[in-house]
């Protein structure tokens, strides 16, 4: 596969491209529907997935991958804001969309128009929604979700102010409390830290809130709570619908202590759904003691063979990998040289037998049999998967695979 470029057209392209699986994706949403789903728990009703496709998708292009998942079988879809949901709608995806973020006074009707479920975490945000939703007309009442706030400090109403916002609820006949929700800070952290104790408080706040919603007389709906890591390591956290995003394109969070990693990844076996690719467009001999790239950081050691590759960190090629990262060439490493410009980077191919011009390296990815995955890139230079992923700019054209 990796030997050879997918036609985007008949004419010629630049050689960098992003090849996404729709297999492995599809197997990551199975493999995660049945994890949360046991069958000795014998429920009424399955656990719903709620597939995070913000950020295009993780950089796997969002509408298309949320037009894959949702034949695949999942249920909601996450977005960050009104343009993504309207992207993805309006690549024929019918099932639920939250707006993660929420809404900015005067995008409500947008929502409203597009059949979006918004997101409220602060009260005076339900008087703008009940407006465009009276607006729009009809009997049926628009839907939303609450966020709850319970310790991150970021979006969502204080678990104390559930009195205030069902007052002002009651106020609302155009809106409908549909679900209820909040988002864990550090659901991988199992030390005895702080940290490691902030998921379970964060239970604790989140349900007492609940119970005074349902003491109200208010049905909160669908809740959920559990985020990639919690899927994974916290069974406690799946309520009525789980959050997958990280795992979803192949990739574990990040856990402390590291024995829980690797007990992740036994658990819920997953497949990279991208590989990031381009070809070497020029090869160079330097002689030992030339320098090579931008303020000469990679100063050769020995006569080297220099490949250049099409593609830097315009495209996604995390800049801080220069002088310290690899390519999958051949099947094998070839260290990353120099620092990385915009659109080319270069790569140490000497001890990499017949290397020329046309030869696909993978940036990160599989390559055949070899892999050289995204989060093992992301620890190499201190930073999680998703930056890498994310990275993958709109000029990279996505190739979507079976």
């Amino acid at each position: 596969m990796a030997g050879r470029q997918k036609s985007l057209g008949n004419e010629a392209r630049r050689p960098v491209w992003a090849e996404v699986s729709l297999g492995a994706l599809a197997y990551n949403l199975e493999a995660i529907r049945k994890y949360v789903n046991p069958p000795q728990e014998k429920r009424k009703m399955p656990r719903k997935i709620l597939s995070i496709v913000k950020g295009n998708g993780y950089g796997h292009g969002g509408p298309e991958v949320a037009k894959a998942l949702e034949k695949a079988g999942s249920d909601w879809f996450g977005v960050t804001c009104a343009d993504e949901g309207i992207a993805v709608r309006k690549n024929g995806v019918r099932r639920p969309i939250l707006i993660l973020t929420s809404f900015v006074p005067g995008e409500e009707s947008r929502l409203v128009e597009h059949d979006l479920t918004a997101v409220i975490h602060r009260c005076e945000q339900l008087e703008l929604l009940d407006r465009a939703a009276a607006l729009r007309g009809g009997k049926k009442r628009v839907p939303f979700h609450l966020k709850i706030d319970t310790g991150m400090n970021r979006l969502g109403i204080a678990s104390g102010d559930v009195e205030c916002f069902a007052r002002q609820l009651g106020g609302c006949k155009n809106i409908q409390l549909t679900g209820i929700f909040s988002h864990f800070a550090s659901s991988g952290v199992f030390t005895q830290s702080y940290v490691g104790q902030q998921t379970g408080e964060q239970e604790e706040r989140f349900y007492a809130a609940l119970e005074r919603l349902r003491a109200l007389g208010i049905d909160p709906g669908i809740v959920h709570l559990a985020n990639s890591a919690a899927i994974v390591t916290r069974p406690e956290t799946w309520a009525d619908m789980v959050r997958p995003g990280a795992i979803l394109y192949g990739y574990h969070p990040g856990y402390d202590p590291i024995e829980k990693r690797e007990e992740a990844e036994a658990r819920v076996p997953l497949k990279p759904v991208m590989s990031l690719r381009s070809r070497i467009i020029a090869l160079r001999d330097v002689a030992q003691g030339a320098g090579v790239g931008y303020d000469a950081t990679f100063v050769a050691q020995r006569p080297t063979r220099i490949g250049v590759l099409a593609a830097g960190y315009g495209d996604g090629i995390h800049r801080s990998l220069g002088n310290r990262g690899n390519v999958l060439l051949r099947g094998k490493l070839a260290p990353i040289v120099g620092i990385i410009s915009m659109d080319v980077t270069m790569i140490d191919v000497t001890d990499i037998e017949d290397a020329k011009i046309g030869d696909v390296a993978t940036i990160h990815g599989t390559d055949g049999k070899h892999t050289l995955p995204a989060n093992r890139v992301a620890r190499s230079i201190g930073t999680v998967t998703s930056d890498l992923l994310c990275a993958v700019s709109q000029r990279v054209p996505r190739l979507y695979v079976p």
